[in-house]
C-alpha cells in the first residue's frame, strides 16, 4: 500500500487486531490516490467487544476486515473523499457530519448510501 501503513487499521482497543481483507485495502488505497487528500482512519477493523463497546452492529463489516471509517473534517473533505471511493467503484457509503463510512462487504446489499 502506498497511502497506508496496516497499523492505521488495527483495533483501536488494546487486542490490536488487524485482519483487514487485502482487495479492501488495495481498493481503498488507489480511492485515497485519486482523491487527492488525507484519509485518516478513525475505525477499522474491530474485535467483537470493542464493537460492542463502540456500538456496531452484531452484523458490523468492521468485524470482518471489509469496512473503515475515514475522518472528514469539512465538506470539502467529505466531497473529495466520497469523490475518490465513487470513482473506484465502492457503492456501500456512510455519511456522519465527520467521519466517511465505507465498506465491501458482499453479503450485505450490493448499493446502499446513508447518512448518520
Amino acid at each position: 500500500m502506498r497511502y497506508f501503513k496496516e497499523s492505521e487499521f488495527d483495533c483501536k482497543c488494546n487486542c490490536g487486531k488487524n485482519e483487514m481483507n487485502e482487495d479492501f485495502m488495495n481498493r481503498l488505497d488507489k480511492a485515497r490516490e485519486y482523491s487527492a487528500t488525507p484519509y485518516i482512519i478513525n475505525s477499522g477493523m474491530r474485535c467483537p467487544e470493542h464493537n460492542k463497546r463502540v456500538g456496531g452492529a452484531d452484523t458490523s463489516s468492521h468485524l470482518k476486515g471489509l469496512a473503515a471509517d475515514i475522518q472528514a473534517k469539512d465538506s470539502r473533505q467529505r466531497y473529495e473523499i466520497l469523490i475518490g471511493l465513487l470513482a473506484i467503484g465502492f457503492n456501500r457509503l456512510g455519511i456522519g457530519s465527520d467521519f466517511i463510512h465505507v465498506d465491501a462487504d458482499e453479503s450485505k446489499l450490493s448499493r446502499a448510501v446513508w447518512v448518520y
